[in-house]
């Protein structure tokens, strides 16, 4: 049977035709959680206000340059706050946990300014770190101005679009602690001053079950925005809308309708998948994990792959002895090394032999 290889690469914007053509949301997209894959698009590269869902670059950029442990004192920056908030006040103590958790169940924006000056000593410095991190993950049309996502007082406020964002959760969700807590419906919490139960605004997580996280958003300006994932039958996806009135409405819609339209092939088994070639006749080429990708049936047809192995000038010690490209109508859809090893080096696999001694032992 003939084997083919998906590998994953940054998000492609590979649009796929749909039946969901009537979402009311001014911009939309669906993507596969693990591969960035594109299926769904509408206006996906139109800047917008993303309002609260700003806070997931927040908690990403706190719970990558902190601890969750850490211990605070809330100080005079919550004077700034207005809008959503959890109500700290000034002197209580807290953790880093707590906010996070009160940032994206209550959309506390107390909760935001809180964590940027302890991440960061201050507002204006977390919000470079924000900056940053975009451009780091290719989120080219997107700028932020505060880590809360209201409208400044001068008028600027965060921008994005809904691909970008997408990427933003993408990579967000491939953190533990932000996984865990975009998950969580409720959180129960007791400081030196106050006791408090939060629930999650993300309506989805207790409406539709397949939900995983996401985060809400909401201003005048803005109106809704929402940001969620879901997983099914091992299969991931990503949700953004942007201006949206019937946000929780659509994303399901969305959702419903992707699960139904793809499986999950296993395009290789990396144990299984043989590669050779005369310039490495005593190496063993090998990939380094399994590797699967969303497809309709009729993708599944479709689909090629190309392999390109290196000439001997060109080894290297970084071991690597070419590419596996997959394409879908001219379309590159993922990309991965190819890697080689001297043919005396003992195999990553275990013998039936050894898993019954394992097992008797």
């Amino acid at each position: 049977m003939k084997k083919f290889l998906f590998l994953s690469i940054s998000l492609i914007l590979f649009i796929v035709p749909s039946k969901i053509q009537a979402l009311a949301a001014e911009a939309a997209i669906l993507i596969d959680q693990d591969s960035g894959r594109v299926l769904f698009s509408k206006n996906a590269n139109d800047q917008k206000l993303i309002a609260s869902t700003t806070k997931i670059m927040t908690a990403l950029i706190a719970l990558e340059n902190s601890k969750l442990d850490k211990k605070i004192t809330v100080g005079e920056e919550i004077l700034k706050a207005y809008g959503s908030a959890i109500y700290v006040e000034i002197g209580e103590e807290v953790t880093l946990k707590d906010l996070l958790y009160g940032l994206m169940l209550r959309s506390g924006n107390d909760a935001a300014l809180v964590i940027a000056k302890n991440v960061a000593k201050s507002e204006e410095k977390f919000v470079t770190m924000m900056n940053d991190k975009a451009l780091e993950l290719g989120m080219k049309n997107t700028h932020f101005y505060n880590p809360h996502g209201l409208e400044n007082d001068d008028g600027t406020a965060n921008t994005s679009t809904a691909y970008d964002m997408a990427l933003l959760m993408k990579e967000a969700m491939g953190n533990e602690d932000f996984r865990q807590i975009t998950a969580t419906k409720s959180y129960t919490l007791k400081t030196n001053k106050k006791n408090y139960v939060w629930q999650n605004k993300n309506k989805l997580l207790t409406t539709y079950e397949y939900t995983t996280g996401g985060k809400t958003g909401f201003t005048k300006k803005a109106r809704r925005t929402l940001v969620t994932s879901a997983s099914k039958d091992h299969k991931n996806l990503i949700a953004v809308t942007l201006n949206d009135p019937n946000d929780f409405t659509d994303h399901q819609k969305l959702y419903e309708e992707y699960f139904a339209k793809y499986n999950l092939v296993t395009i290789i088994d990396h144990e299984d998948y043989q590669l050779t070639d005369k310039e490495y006749k005593n190496k063993i080429l090998y990939l380094k994990k399994d590797f699967k990708l969303l497809l309709t049936k009729e993708e599944e047809k479709e689909i090629k792959v190309d392999v390109k192995i290196n000439k001997k000038d060109k080894f290297t010690n970084s071991k690597i002895a070419g590419t596996i490209s997959v394409t879908l109508d001219d379309n590159i859809l993922a990309q991965e090394n190819i890697y080689y090893k001297d043919k005396n080096t003992k195999s990553n696999k275990t013998s039936i032999w050894e898993k019954i001694k394992s097992w008797f032992s």
